[in-house]
């Protein structure tokens, strides 16, 4: 029940940052992309900002043996950059660029009640289960092959 109200906490407080740094706001999002016309820099700083915050996060957590919360901590593996990594990233950066929203932003706007919001996570939730089913179906193929 701890672990369940920390990570309740955690996703409260970053949701609050979310939205008061307006990244909740698809228009924001979009000026930070709109070069050529109204351009909104501020988006470049709390990026910044989280990232500064991450790096000397990750110092100083990753210096403990365990985390608070659990047996071990569960960091990504992969070293390769591969087809799979960059076509989601451009996925990621078209969808964000076309819409505003973003996982982390799209999340913390549902609670603003805003109709787009709910189609981007709905659209997101289908895009997932799709990319998942089209995963195995492929992975199923290929293995009925190889046998």
């Amino acid at each position: 029940m701890q672990k369940v109200l920390v990570a309740g906490l955690i996703g409260l407080l970053f949701g609050t940052g979310i939205a008061i740094s307006g990244m909740a706001n698809p228009a924001k999002v979009l000026n930070f992309f709109d070069f050529a016309g109204t351009w909104d820099p501020s988006l470049a700083f709390v990026m910044g900002a989280a990232l500064l915050v991450t790096a000397l996060g990750y110092r100083l957590v990753l210096r403990r043996s365990a985390p608070l919360f659990d047996k071990g901590f569960h960091l990504p593996t992969a070293r390769r950059i591969d087809l799979p990594l960059v076509a989601g990233a451009m996925l990621f950066g078209v969808g964000w660029g076309i819409t505003g929203f973003c996982p982390g932003g799209a999340i913390p706007a549902l609670g603003l009640a805003e109709l787009d919001a709910f189609v981007f996570v709905a659209s997101m939730i289908g895009g997932i289960v799709l990319a998942r089913s089209t995963r195995l179906a492929l992975a199923g193929r290929a293995s009925a092959q190889s046998a």
